[in-house]
């Protein structure tokens, strides 16, 4: 180990981004001026070979692990009683049960169209009838393939509705009256009861609220970032208890909006990014666990890489250098930075295998 002066230090910030031309335009900032003292306090360093690979330019957000979308489950039908309820944290799927009011069971099927009307032959035609029918043929209700989806809720369509009747064991009327069934896009996590089981359920009140099953990640990013990651982006996710999952950016939000501090003052301004990202250990309990984020904004490939640590800021310009083992100084132009590795591009006169002086650990 060697000690080394340094008259000043050089931070890497989280936003990382591409220098030009030597000049730095972000991502890097210099937190004080160079003296060309001799009583510069003595840095103990070590050294680290110069690398050719790849860097990453990304940037770190904090982030909430949990599940996309939101449902709130109203009961359509009649005053009673909540006689049952899905537990929370369990799924519902198609044609399995929400809720039973006065132990009549409100039944989950997929649509995007919600239930406003009984369904029997003699309504106009719909939408609704088109999803009922996909509903029918899905649940295996319509074996010899009778019924057509379509919107003409026919006489085949009540033969299938009576089978399926008769395996969920209720009466075989070849209808379904409404506030007996509830149309949402997919299945269903159930997040929270509103109503405990005993308690009263009347028209239009919640029961349930929900999300999807699809594991997401939300995070807020700062309005002047927005245009730096779009759906698609690759990103690195840091789960607590279970290290790095890889995932995806969904969708970025268009409309940013700021919260009001403490002191009164408007904050940044952000917009919502939501991730789609792999199983983790323990996932589906991880429910609004907090995360940390690596969106990747730019890639290179090839280049020359040495540790962020190892630049100095150039006495009398606005350029970098580092300093090597023999003790000279070579003068780099920084590229990219990864924050997440703590690796700078570097070009100018260094050499693969080069080996460059850093902070000592």
């Amino acid at each position: 180990m060697s000690t080394r002066r340094r008259g000043r230090t050089v931070a890497a910030s989280l936003t990382g981004v591409v220098v030009a031309a030597g000049a730095l335009v972000t991502g890097y900032t210099v937190t004080s001026r160079p003296e060309a003292s001799a009583s510069a306090a003595e840095v103990p360093t070590g050294t680290v070979a110069v690398k050719r690979g790849t860097v990453t330019q990304r940037f770190r957000i904090s982030g909430t692990y949990g599940f996309d979308g939101a449902y709130t489950i109203v009961h359509r039908g009649g005053a009673g009683v909540l006689t049952g309820a899905a537990a929370p944290g369990s799924t519902v799927g198609r044609g399995g049960v929400l809720y039973r009011a006065d132990g009549a069971a409100v039944r989950l099927l997929h649509g995007t169209v919600p239930a406003y009307r009984d369904l029997d032959i003699g309504v106009t035609d719909g939408d609704d009838v088109r999803q009922l029918e996909r509903n029918l043929k899905a649940l295996g209700a319509d074996p010899a393939g009778a019924m057509t989806v379509d919107r003409d809720f026919t006489g085949a369509t009540a033969a299938a509705v009576r089978r399926l009747q008769r395996k969920w064991g209720v009466t075989r009327t070849g209808a379904l009256g409404f506030g007996t069934v509830v149309f949402l896009a997919g299945e269903v996590r159930v997040a929270a009861r509103q109503i405990e089981v005993g308690g009263s359920v009347g028209p239009d009140r919640p029961v349930l609220t929900g999300t999807t099953t699809r594991q997401v990640v939300t995070a807020d990013l700062t309005a002047d970032r927005q245009n730096q990651i779009k759906a698609g982006d690759k990103v690195s996710v840091t789960v607590p208890g279970s290290g790095a999952v890889d995932g995806e950016v969904l969708r970025v939000g268009t409309v940013a909006t700021s919260t009001t501090g403490e002191n009164g003052e408007p904050g940044a301004a952000t917009v919502q990014v939501v991730m789609r990202v792999a199983t983790p250990k323990g996932g589906f309990s991880l429910d609004q666990a907090s995360v940390q984020v690596n969106l990747a904004t730019s890639q290179r490939r090839g280049v020359l890489i040495v540790p962020v640590s190892a630049l100095l800021a150039s006495p009398g310009t606005s350029g970098y250098r580092v300093r090597l083992a023999s003790g000279a100084f070579v003068d780099v132009e920084p590229g990219l930075y990864d924050d997440a590795s703590g690796t700078v591009e570097v070009g100018g006169g260094l050499r693969e295998g080069d080996l460059v002086e850093v902070p000592a650990s």
